[in-house]
């Protein structure tokens, strides 16, 4: 069972392996990481997120394209440079993210801007820095965009985001293509807002933008919405609009659970992107955020006690909900392991994993088998290179936690614990306490 769990991993999902017994991150013993920086910490393969982006180029073969990483999954600066290096622009929703993408590097005319709720201000800071396009979500948006561009001088390169009304099969929170969702305009009336997008005065209208969901293990949902998408480009360059971009989105899904079958392969999205809206001489965006960053993180934790309880035992660690709130906020799984591999042969037990947080929600996964562990046992959580880190905060003034990158036998603190000192002096006592 060990040497199919290896070959599996050697074949291209992560760089996380057991070599003699010890995790490894690359060439890198976990436990090496541990005893420098302490736990909890995410730990992140530079030759996992690579090999990941590769994935992508290799499906897109063929067809003019530029892949825009979703900087929302994990936007450490580390990360955001090695997507900059090997030619990934990024997809930002928030003037913080665009400014984190500008300062790793990535030029402007690689970012893409998308997100429900821009404000002027950040439209102002993207046209003034530089920008693909912006992918508007709604007509006030599109509205207020043109204003700020006209007071600037310039023309906003703009996509319009259009809701298909497509059940993407997710979890509902992660779900963003049927019509009772927040996100873009219905598919029926694009027609008519692209004809008034057309006609302010601080607009360029240059494509058609969709994303339909996150975390989708199935192609059926994609290949309805981009026949859709490509039903309404022969529409709207009848209409005279000259469309010859297509932002396609992101959300392919990854393994957490890796006893259940695979999602779908870059490769096998790629086929069906290329039959779908490969015909129309379209260059194509897509913005894969999970599929590159979440595989190729680890959340590493210890074991704080072994607790006993009525009728199942406790394992408590020293990373909480506030460190990876995915198990608490959408039931996510994760696959926890332990870093120290168990002898063959031992046997295992069922426990609940939790975190120190005063609250039942802090439960990582419940009944789950695993060997005997015991207080500074290290355990680590696979494939939380993406939404952990970025979702995290300092609830019980618990302070954020470090991330490492590793390459090869080098590893190196991206982001460094802040101390109790630097947490408590961000507050400010009024004068009349």
């Amino acid at each position: 069972m060990r040497t199919l769990r290896n070959l599996l991993r050697a074949a291209g999902m992560d760089h996380f392996l057991y070599r003699d017994g010890i995790l490894h991150a690359e060439d890198v013993p976990v436990p090496e990481i541990a005893a420098s920086v302490g736990t909890p910490f995410y730990c992140y393969s530079q030759a996992t997120l690579t090999r990941h982006y590769r994935l992508f180029e290799e499906a897109l073969d063929g067809l003019p394209h530029l892949i825009c990483y979703a900087m929302k999954a994990n936007s450490n600066q580390a990360v955001l440079k090695i997507m900059a290096g090997l030619g990934a622009g990024v997809d930002v929703v928030s003037g913080g993210e665009y400014r984190r993408a500008v300062a790793a590097g990535v030029p402007g005319e690689r970012i893409v801007f998308s997100g429900v709720g821009k404000t002027g201000e950040e439209m102002r800071l993207a046209l003034s820095g530089g920008i693909r396009q912006f992918n508007v979500e709604s007509e006030p948006e599109m509205r207020l965009l043109s204003e700020v561009a006209v007071s600037m001088g310039v023309r906003a390169p703009v996509t319009i985001r259009v809701n298909p009304d497509v059940d993407a099969k997710t979890h509902e929170k992660i779900a963003t293509g049927k019509s009772e969702n927040k996100f873009g305009i219905p598919i029926a009336r694009a027609r008519e807002v692209y004809a008034e997008a057309a006609a302010l005065p601080g607009l360029e209208v240059v494509g058609i933008d969709v994303h339909i969901g996150s975390q989708l293990i199935q192609l059926e949902p994609y290949e309805q919405a981009y026949r859709k998408v490509a039903d309404l480009t022969r529409a709207l360059r009848e209409d005279g609009h000259d469309i010859r971009r297509l932002d396609l989105g992101g959300g392919l899904g990854i393994p957490y659970e890796r006893s259940n079958s695979a999602p779908p392969l870059p490769l096998d999205y790629g086929a069906m992107v290329k039959r779908t809206v490969g015909d129309l001489g379209c260059e194509i965006e897509i913005e894969p955020g999970r599929l590159i960053a979440g595989n190729a993180g680890l959340l590493v934790s210890s074991v704080i006690y072994l607790k006993h309880g009525e009728g199942r035992d406790f394992l408590i660690l020293d990373a909480a909900m506030n460190d990876l709130i995915r198990p608490a906020m959408y039931g996510a799984w994760h696959d926890i392991v332990p870093v120290v591999e168990a002898p063959a042969g031992v046997e295992l037990g069922p426990c609940d994993i939790v975190g120190p947080v005063c609250e039942s929600g802090d439960t990582f996964a419940r009944g789950r088998p695993l060997p005997p562990l015991a207080t500074g046992d290290l355990v680590a959580f696979r494939s939380a290179g993406a939404y952990g880190a970025v979702m995290a905060s300092e609830y019980n003034s618990r302070p954020l936690i470090p991330e490492v990158l590793v390459h090869e036998h080098h590893f190196a603190v991206i982001r460094a614990r802040p101390s109790y000192e630097e947490i408590i002096s961000r507050d400010t006592i009024p004068e009349w306490l």
